[in-house]
């Protein structure tokens, strides 16, 4: 399989079925490790990073049981496949722009990634559909057991595992989930909620991770703690307190929307549909602003002929790269705001309102 070949599903993590997927988009847990008899990335000759990069493939291609892993080469791997994996959460961008020795296996369901010389040697990563961080733990504790019998990785009695950036030593653990809080920002209290997260150490990012900002509502948030705390822990707090009263806020406010404000929550999710329906040049950010408002409208029962899965793929199908590979031709400027507006007319002028 090859990174082009994923435009033509939707990854687990993007299937809309997992637990209270109507706010929780995904839930991701990720692991960093190093392994003791290199050292790490930034400090690395190519000669090293060139045979620990040949090493972990090998390892990881060759695990037992039923992983059904398939492996890119990413200094092999044109820039517009590099950057759908970015797209599908299966990279960060670091690691696309980065040069030398690096790749990433990925299961066939997009639900696993193993990230080989990004900024540390192995960065593995568990995503499924809405609200299941304890499932997705399952799954990266068992792949990292397996790889651990094979790689001595770097430890430390006293500080835990060793990670290139000092906010992941210990567990090496980030958990994150990715929420979509429209109704939040529409009655103005995204504010609040994030200065309460903030006060609790949680880091808050956009769409892509790492320094991007929170285009169409969609937001990661994810701890910023790994020393000094357990696995369980961390997943407790994150699982069984500090989501769900997100998820609290975000349901109230759309109820104070349906109750309150029902013809100003109507007339903006007809003004995105009347926009995707009927624009003839749409940028990034202006699509996923109205597919966002669009989306809520289909959750909570205002908008009929649609369902969450299509407005997924939507989303992902309409980003630079996805857009380049579905219609099979290089696209840049408005050229490509042209072919995303005629793309979205086709895709929703069939549908009933």
């Amino acid at each position: 399989m090859k990174p082009g070949d994923l435009t033509k599903q939707n990854g687990e993590w993007l299937s809309a079925t997992g637990p209270r997927h109507e706010i929780v988009i995904s839930s991701r847990v990720r692991l960093a490790r190093n392994l003791a008899s290199f050292p790490f990335v930034n400090k690395a000759s190519q000669p090293q990073r060139s045979e620990l990069h040949r090493l972990c493939r090998d390892r990881l291609l060759s695990l037992p049981g039923n992983w059904n892993l398939f492996y890119v080469d990413l200094d092999h791997t044109e820039e517009v496949d590099r950057q759908i994996l970015v797209e599908r959460h299966l990279i960060s961008k670091q690691h696309t722009s980065g040069e030398g020795s690096r790749g990433v296996a990925i299961s066939a369901d997009e639900a696993l990634s193993v990230m080989v010389n990004e900024e540390d040697h192995l960065r593995m990563q568990v995503l499924r559909s809405g609200m299941q961080l304890r499932e997705c733990w399952k799954t990266a504790d068992k792949l990292d057991n397996m790889l651990q019998e094979h790689l001595d990785y770097a430890f430390s009695e006293r500080f835990g595992y060793l990670t290139a950036c000092p906010t992941n030593v210990g567990t090496g653990l980030r958990v994150s989930v990715m929420m979509h809080l429209p109704a939040l920002k529409l009655t103005g209290e995204i504010e609040k909620v994030f200065r309460a997260a903030k006060d609790t150490h949680l880091a808050i990012r956009g769409l892509f991770g790492e320094g991007t900002e929170a285009i169409g509502d969609f937001y990661q948030i994810s701890n910023q703690t790994t020393l000094g705390r357990s696995e369980e822990e961390i997943l407790d707090e994150f699982s069984d307190s500090i989501i769900p009263r997100i998820l609290t806020a975000e349901l109230t406010a759309r109820s104070i929307l349906e109750q309150e404000r029902p013809l100003a929550l109507d007339d903006r999710i007809g003004r995105a549909i009347g926009v995707l329906r009927n624009a003839r040049l749409l940028s990034t950010e202006e699509t996923l602003y109205f597919l966002s408002h669009l989306r809520l409208g289909v959750v909570m029962g205002r908008v009929t002929g649609l369902d969450i899965d299509t407005i997924n793929k939507l989303f992902l199908q309409t980003q630079p790269a996805h857009l380049q590979r579905v219609l099979g031709r290089t696209l840049d400027g408005e050229s490509r705001k042209a072919a995303r507006a005629d793309f979205m007319r086709q895709k929703l002028q069939a549908r009933p309102p």
